[in-house]
């Protein structure tokens, strides 16, 4: 398969917001995912490119991680302020962010008093079950 093509289904995966993407095509099969950096393909392979993780690094206070899996939000509406930013002061059970799960919003507090440090979510994107949410610094 040719450069060119292969292009061309990353594009169509960018466009569409896909994920992960199979093709047949001419004796030749490809097997794209998201994220990574892109090995070359050889007739009749199969190519899995790993989605990467964040990088957690060891530092200073606590992880929150989510306690389900479901849509972060940041805010409690879509053009209202965030609940918290890089820098914001927390008491223990402030409301940190939502998780939509089931359509139901459920909103992760603050397990204790401190200082976000880190943001590691993305708003509007789905977390898993124990991904890290926020890095939180004592007060």
């Amino acid at each position: 398969m040719k450069e060119e093509a292969i292009r061309k289904y990353a594009g169509l995966m960018r466009e569409l917001d896909l994920t992960g993407l199979e093709v047949k095509e001419d004796g030749y099969e490809l097997r794209l995912e998201r994220g990574g950096k892109p090995v070359p393909v050889h007739q009749s392979e199969t190519v899995i490119v790993q989605d990467e993780k964040p990088e957690i690094r060891k530092e200073e206070g606590n992880i929150l991680t989510s306690p389900m899996v479901g849509v972060f939000y940041a805010s409690p509406a879509e053009n209202a302020d965030p609940f918290v930013k890089v820098g914001s002061h927390v008491r223990k059970g402030d409301t940190l962010c939502l998780i939509e799960a089931m359509k139901l919003m459920n909103e992760i507090q603050a397990e204790e008093s401190g200082t976000i440090l880190e943001i590691f979510a993305e708003n509007g994107k789905i977390v898993e079950y124990g991904a890290p949410l926020f890095r939180i610094g004592r007060a």
